[in-house]
């Protein structure tokens, strides 16, 4: 019998390849299953062996499933599917919407404390390490602002917003900071700057066969909780242009904790990201969180959990020893 963590993947886009390549690097863990809305035959892994199979027939795998990786969008998969899945299942999530997680929280809560499953939601570089981050800061830094800022980089949750407005055949959106209001924070100057001062969207979009420009642009700037608050910007494209220009996913952004300690010295601290693939380092985040959410279980700590619940030593792979030894 395998002492490995089996892992299941519900949903074959972006993050679940991502994720399929990050338990590659994770020996402790192993793909059994990967679960699809789409015609399973359709399907080629990148791991051989693994069974595709249909999400509508998860259920009956409930017992061979450790833990189970939610790679549905936030917009419209993972409201539906969250609460679904964790009466079944242990799940972790990237569910991102960040207005709406205090709901989608009591909603999948509800599901996994009748179960006995664990879930944990809203994983990922932000929500995910970022809000650990914000923590942090605030906590050392009682006295002080927290400044958060993404880009330049492409937002996977943004643009499959995007794509799911009527009239769109496809496009990204890319979130940039405002240079000026960053360097303000660095300098320590502490301002008070709106959603609309920190950052601007802008939108690359193909239109579908006979869709009016006006009205699909309308639809993108006006969208709560995704646009509306920022300045927002449309450009159309063709889809050629689309396929050769935007098909990199790089992502970043920084969290700036901005305070004095107890003489009034002045203390700026600033956790930076990179991406490369916004998708691939949030597939790693969730596997990391994954190998977590399996030990929560099995200590009986169920219900829906964030990474603010989380102790950092159930992320890694290594013993509690060896982690005193290197780490600290």
């Amino acid at each position: 019998m395998s002492s490995k963590i089996r892992v299941g993947i519900a949903g074959y886009g972006n993050l679940g390849r991502g994720v399929e390549l990050a338990l590659a690097q994770n020996p402790d863990m192993e793909l059994v299953s990967v679960f699809t809305r789409r015609d399973p035959a359709s399907l080629r892994l990148q791991s051989a062996g693994v069974p595709v199979r249909s999400l509508d027939q998860i259920e009956q795998y409930r017992n061979d499933i450790d833990v189970l990786i939610l790679c549905g969008g936030s917009k419209n998969d993972l409201p539906e599917q969250g609460p679904a899945l964790a009466r079944w299942f242990t799940t972790v999530d990237s569910f991102d919407t960040h207005a709406r997680i205090p709901e989608y929280h009591a909603a999948v809560d509800a599901a996994a404390q009748g179960a006995g499953t664990t879930a944990l939601i809203a994983v990922g570089w932000d929500p995910g390490l970022f809000s650990l981050n914000r923590l942090y800061g605030e906590c050392v830094l009682p006295v002080g602002q927290t400044y958060t800022f993404w880009g330049k980089g492409l937002s996977q949750g943004h643009s499959d917003a995007i794509r799911r407005v009527a009239g769109v055949a496809g496009g990204v959106q890319y979130t940039l900071p405002i240079e000026a209001a960053v360097q303000r924070v660095r300098n320590g100057e502490q301002p008070e700057l709106s959603t609309r001062e920190k950052h601007k969207r802008q939108c690359f979009v193909v239109l579908e066969q006979g869709a009016d420009a006006d009205t699909v642009r309308d639809a993108i700037v006006t969208m709560p909780d995704y646009f509306a608050d920022y300045d927002t910007e449309v450009n159309f494209i063709d889809a050629e242009t689309l396929a050769r220009d935007h098909a990199a996913m790089p992502h970043g952004g920084f969290v700036i904790r901005s305070g004095q300690s107890g003489s009034g010295s002045q203390q700026v601290v600033e956790y930076a990201l990179n991406l490369g693939s916004n998708p691939e380092f949030t597939s790693s985040v969730l596997v990391a969180y994954a190998r977590a959410a399996y030990r929560m279980n099995q200590q009986g700590q169920i219900g829906a959990q964030t990474v603010l619940d989380v102790a950092p030593g159930l992320l890694s792979p290594k013993s509690p020893a060896q982690l005193r030894k290197e780490l600290l």
